[in-house]
C-alpha cells in the first residue's frame, strides 16, 4: 500500500484495486437557511475528491453544536441538507460524530476511489496547457455581505437578491461534471478552488508543477454585481491575508481585480489544465450542463508559482 497527498486530499494505492481518496471539512454558517448550509458544506466536503478525478463512496458527517443555545431541531435540517449532496453524488452517509462546541460547525470526511493511473494532482502541469475554471468567483464576498446586512437583503426585493441566488446554485452545485470534464480533456493538473481563492490555489498548482501561469482578468467567470461589493468594502479578512501573501508572486492587475481573484471561496469550483483544443471541448460540455467555464489563462515556463495578470 502507498500513499500520497494533493492539496487537502490523500491517496491510498491499494495493490491490485483501485486508489483511495480521503479529505474532510466542515465550517462555521455562511448562510441562514440551515438545509442549505448543511448542503453547501457537504459539497464542499466532497469537493477535493472531484479534483482528483474520483467518485465519492461514502462519508461520515462532522459535527460541533452547542446544543444549550440552539434546537435539535436546527441540526437535523442541517443533516438533511448533507444528505440532499449525498444523493445528488451517490455517495452514503454511514455514520458520523457530534460533540458540544461553542458554535455550530458542520461538514464531512469523505472517502473516495479513482483508477490510479488516472489520478490528477496539482503538480502534473504542462507549460503550454490551457487553464479551465468550472465556477464564476465571488461567494467569499457574497457570504461577507449578507454577514454585515439585514435578513432582507437576500429577500426577493433585497439588494442582495440576485447574486444570492446564483451564489446558492453554485455552492450547492457538485463538481462531479467537472470532475467527468477533466477526465475527458486528459487534464494533467487540477485543484478546486476554495480558501485560498483563485489565485492562491493556482499559485499551488503551478508551483507544484514548476511553471509559472497567465491569467486573463476579463475571461473570469464572476457572480453577479461581484465588483460592487469590492467597492462597498465587503471583503473578508482571509482574502486580505491571501493577497498578503500572494503579492510577491503576482504581476499586473488593478487592485479590484486582484482582491476578487484572491476572494476566499466557499464551494468553489476547479480549475485544471490541459491541450488547448481539449480545453475549449470541457468548456463546451460543462456549459451545456449550466455551468459558468471558462478558459481563464494559460501555464508557462517560469518562475514557479509567478502569476500574471493580463487586463
Amino acid at each position: 500500500m502507498g500513499s500520497e497527498n494533493s492539496d487537502d486530499a490523500a491517496v491510498w494505492l491499494r495493490p491490485g484495486g483501485d486508489a483511495l481518496i480521503a479529505t474532510a471539512d466542515f465550517f462555521t454558517p455562511i448562510v441562514d437557511d440551515a438545509g442549505l448550509w448543511g448542503q453547501i458544506s457537504a459539497a464542499n466536503a466532497v469537493s477535493d475528491i472531484y479534483a482528483m478525478g474520483g467518485k465519492p463512496l461514502f462519508a461520515l458527517n462532522l459535527v460541533a453544536w452547542p446544543r444549550d443555545e440552539l434546537e435539535l431541531e436546527i441540526l437535523e435540517k442541517v443533516l438533511l441538507g448533507g444528505q440532499t449532496a449525498a444523493e445528488a453524488g451517490s455517495w452514503v452517509i454511514a455514520g458520523g460524530h457530534t460533540v458540544d462546541g461553542p458554535e455550530p460547525m458542520y461538514g464531512m470526511s469523505v472517502v473516495g476511489e479513482v483508477a490510479p493511473d488516472a489520478v490528477i494532482t496539482n503538480g502534473g502541469g504542462v507549460a503550454g496547457q490551457s487553464l479551465v475554471l468550472t465556477k464564476p468567483i465571488g461567494t467569499g464576498l457574497l457570504a461577507t455581505a449578507i454577514k454585515r446586512s439585514d435578513p432582507e437583503a437576500i429577500t426577493e426585493n433585497g439588494w442582495l437578491s440576485e447574486i444570492y441566488k446564483a451564489g446558492v446554485r453554485e455552492m450547492t452545485r457538485l463538481n462531479a461534471q467537472a470532475a467527468e470534464a477533466a477526465q475527458q480533456a486528459k487534464a494533467t493538473a487540477a485543484t478546486d478552488i476554495t480558501g485560498f481563492g483563485l489565485l492562491g490555489h493556482l499559485y499551488e498548482l503551478a508551483k507544484a508543477s514548476g511553471l509559472s501561469a497567465s491569467i486573463d482578468t476579463a475571461a473570469v467567470p464572476l457572480l453577479p454585481d461581484v465588483r460592487a461589493l469590492v467597492e462597498g468594502g465587503f471583503v473578508a479578512g482571509g482574502t486580505d491575508r491571501n493577497l498578503a501573501f500572494l503579492e510577491p508572486f503576482l504581476d499586473g492587475g488593478s487592485s479590484t481585480n486582484r482582491l476578487i481573484l484572491a476572494d476566499a471561496q466557499t464551494s468553489g469550483g476547479l480549475i485544471f489544465s490541459c491541450d488547448s483544443e481539449a480545453a475549449q471541448a470541457a468548456v463546451l460540455y460543462l456549459r451545456d450542463s449550466g455551468h459558468d467555464a471558462a478558459i481563464v489563462g494559460v501555464l508557462e515556463s517560469g518562475e514557479p508559482g509567478h502569476i500574471l495578470l493580463q487586463e
